[in-house]
């Protein structure tokens, strides 16, 4: 899910931000441009999925929720949600996964990118709401193959009952309004930590502190479980993205630019990996005092 700071345009509505009038018309000729394809309940609240123009399709939570996914039906590799985009800096970390996992399916956009680019990798996805999974292959083009699957399945659950250790785990799962409070405990993550590779990075997706008070207790609670980690600020929006790892690296900016850059051109990526290692992304060396460890 991408939130845009305040007084930009939103990509949907949601508690404690006000578009401007400008803001709010431009949504309001936006939303007449697209087209209202499927609607249907669920067990977390109504599913919606609209045709914009240029072949792009949006799964939303209520048809003036944030933007959950964007795909492009004919182009797995298209990514519009700009924390998407900063989410594949996982790559550089971690640049030939073999394992990949992912917490939240929304419209599958993140997954079929890096099937993509990664054929032979193993994708398991788990996803709570059974109708998510089967929104996305019906109308975003998620398809399952051989190695990669989607599993209707709590992401705790799915993580507890792991056989494999995976590479690369992103952990983007929301409800309407929030990460699930079972989904940003000291447990869980210490159980995500157990399925990591030892030379693994795990991608959070999470709201910024204008959105969430509890944003500086799930950082404190991140270092209390993992050796390393990198916040990364997405540019235009309330998102931040948490690269946890579970060893420290000896990591010197300049040189993981180079080497994000280096990514991105060996894998022919439609856009480079280190512009996102600006004055946004930066270690988080010292103890955050801030906030309490979240416990079960």
């Amino acid at each position: 899910m991408e939130i845009l700071r305040r007084g930009m345009l939103l990509a949907g509505t949601a508690s404690g931000l006000v578009s401007s009038p400008a803001a709010k018309a431009t949504k309001a000729a936006l939303a007449s441009a697209s087209r209202l394809i499927h609607q249907q309940a669920s067990m977390f609240g109504p599913i919606v999925v609209t045709e914009e123009p240029g072949g792009l399709r949006t799964l939303r939570f209520g048809l003036d929720g944030p933007r959950q996914s964007v795909v492009k039906l004919n182009d797995p590799r298209y990514l519009e949600l700009r924390y998407t985009q900063a989410a594949i800096l996982a790559l550089a970390f971690v640049p030939s996964p073999q394992r990949i996992l992912m917490i939240g399916l929304g419209g599958g956009s993140l997954p079929m990118f890096f099937r993509s680019y990664y054929p032979q990798a193993l994708i398991d996805a788990a996803e709570i709401d059974p109708a998510i999974i089967e929104v996305a292959k019906r109308f975003l083009n998620f398809r399952e193959d051989e190695r990669m699957r989607a599993y209707a399945r709590d992401g705790r659950n799915f993580i507890e009952g792991a056989k494999l250790s995976y590479d690369i785990i992103m952990l983007d799962a929301f409800s309407a309004e929030a990460v699930p409070k079972h989904l940003s405990t000291t447990e869980f993550l210490q159980a995500v930590k157990k399925v990591l590779a030892v030379n693994g990075v795990v991608v959070a997706n999470l709201w910024g502190p204008a959105l969430n008070p509890l944003y500086d207790s799930m950082l404190r609670t991140f270092q209390d479980v993992f050796s390393d980690l990198y916040l990364l600020e997405v540019p235009e929006v309330e998102n931040r993205l948490m690269f946890a790892l579970p060893r420290r690296i000896d990591l010197r900016m300049a040189t993981f630019r180079e080497h994000a850059h280096n990514t991105s051109l060996v894998l022919g990526l439609p856009f480079d990996l280190a512009l996102m290692i600006g004055t946004g992304f930066y270690r988080i060396d010292k103890p955050i005092t801030k906030g309490r460890v979240l416990r079960d």
